[in-house]
């Protein structure tokens, strides 16, 4: 069986990515749901051929064009936050598709996922991984991640998977009454961010210390 498939074997099994799941659970993620939809998702088939034995390490790992697949621990911190006290993510955004790993996670949580990245040849391989998974509820988009995707705005949860030294304000106007986002922000040091928009205006809680790939302005 080649280890590009969906079972995979040895580093890649099934058993595998059990142990990546136990391993969030020891480090503090709590959510069935959000534990359930990390381990629906093979990671392997996300991550380059020759580091597919790495896919289930805690690990952040290159994809190409200066661009990472975030560690699994971060991806599951980040929706959990989102999800925490909600019965679900509602129409979600995501901002830096990448490979497309975290939106086919995300796509476990809701029904409708968008996706922008800035990158061409990343979008295609986020396209193809979505195929090889059967994933038809995530729509993906060649855009700049920092103007969001205004023609299907509000939506009820953001997420940003690459650092800006301020929230962009397009965001913010996208996000849905009652809609959170959640984002790192930092030019040198990082923090996540975690945002509410109520009746009265944004909310902003600040949270783990995080080191991520800077977003970046227009496409390639």
């Amino acid at each position: 069986m080649n280890t590009r498939g969906f079972s995979g074997i040895g580093m890649t099994s099934q058993r595998t990515r059990g142990r990546m799941i136990e391993r969030l659970r020891e480090q503090g993620i709590r959510h069935e749901a959000v534990l359930a939809a990390m381990a629906a998702v093979p990671r392997h088939i996300f991550v380059e051929e020759a580091l597919a034995s790495r896919a289930y390490e805690d690990t952040a790992l290159p994809l190409g064009m200066g661009q990472t697949i975030s560690q699994p621990y971060v991806v599951a911190r980040m929706i959990e936050v989102l999800l925490n006290g909600r019965p679900g993510l509602g129409k979600t955004l995501e901002v830096g598709a990448g490979c497309g790993y975290q939106a086919a996670v995300l796509a476990q949580l809701t029904k409708e996922v968008y996706a922008v990245e800035r990158l061409g040849p990343l979008l295609e391989k986020a396209k193809a991984n979505m195929r090889q998974m059967q994933q038809f509820n995530v729509r993906l988009k060649h855009a700049d991640g920092q103007l969001g995707l205004p023609e299907a705005a509000p939506f009820d949860s953001i997420i940003v998977a690459a650092a800006t030294p301020r929230i962009p304000p397009a965001l913010l106007e996208q996000l849905a009454e009652g809609g959170r986002m959640i984002l790192p922000v930092g030019a040198g040091e990082q923090y996540l961010s975690f945002i509410e928009r109520t009746p009265q205006g944004f909310l902003e809680t600040r949270l783990d210390a995080v080191r991520f790939v800077p977003l970046l302005t227009g496409t390639q």
